[in-house]
């Protein structure tokens, strides 16, 4: 994942100084919402994202985008077996609204994948001796991605965004909405290139 991640930078990097075109990185507060099996274990942590233009028109900008989130399960009301990191990768394609009335303000709609991995450590020594490899998982799934982005200057802008993931789950789990949908609300600090 990390390799992934670093060759979407690079990429995005070298596109947008080949072809003189915008960029920006943004880090977010990521809060999980609803009831759910993330929003009701898991705390937020970081998000990262990336977004690159590639077609700048003059009512709207076309392009690509790559969040990279972490989350961990810190419920402090019973105690756990494992202690769990949910790492989130979301690359989508996004579209940006340009507002001639309102330039300062970017309202944008993304649609993409998401792909949660979930790595549990057992924190049981009893246990841990029986199974000593961690604990780990992964769920896919279609992101829709709503945000709006002001900027306070030419470069520096402040964002929210809010993601909603339908993850694809198999035959032995049960399909109800507590296990497929996902929420997620991003607040957070940009910097445009």
């Amino acid at each position: 994942m990390r390799n992934f991640f670093i060759l979407v930078l690079l990429c995005c990097a070298s596109l947008s100084y080949t072809q003189n075109q915008k960029i920006n990185v943004a880090l977010n507060y990521p809060v999980t919402i609803d009831e759910n099996f993330v929003g009701q274990s898991y705390n937020s942590i970081i998000d990262i994202g990336l977004k690159y233009r590639c077609a700048n028109f003059k009512a709207i900008s076309v392009g690509g985008s790559v969040n990279v989130g972490y989350l961990k399960n810190t419920k402090e009301d019973a105690p756990q077996i494992a202690d769990t990191n949910a790492y989130t990768l979301q690359p989508r394609i996004f579209a940006e609204l340009n507002l001639d009335k309102l330039p300062k303000l970017h309202p944008s709609v993304g649609v993409g994948y998401s792909m949660f991995i979930f790595n549990a450590k057992l924190n049981n020594e009893a246990l841990a001796i029986l199974d000593d490899e961690n604990q780990n998982s992964k769920e896919f799934g279609i992101n829709l991605n709503l945000g709006i982005a002001y900027d306070i200057t030419e470069k520096l802008m402040t964002q929210v965004q809010y993601d909603f993931v339908k993850i694809n789950i198999d035959d032995t789990v049960p399909n109800i909405d507590y296990n497929r949908n996902i929420n997620i609300i991003k607040i957070g600090l940009g910097y445009r290139f």
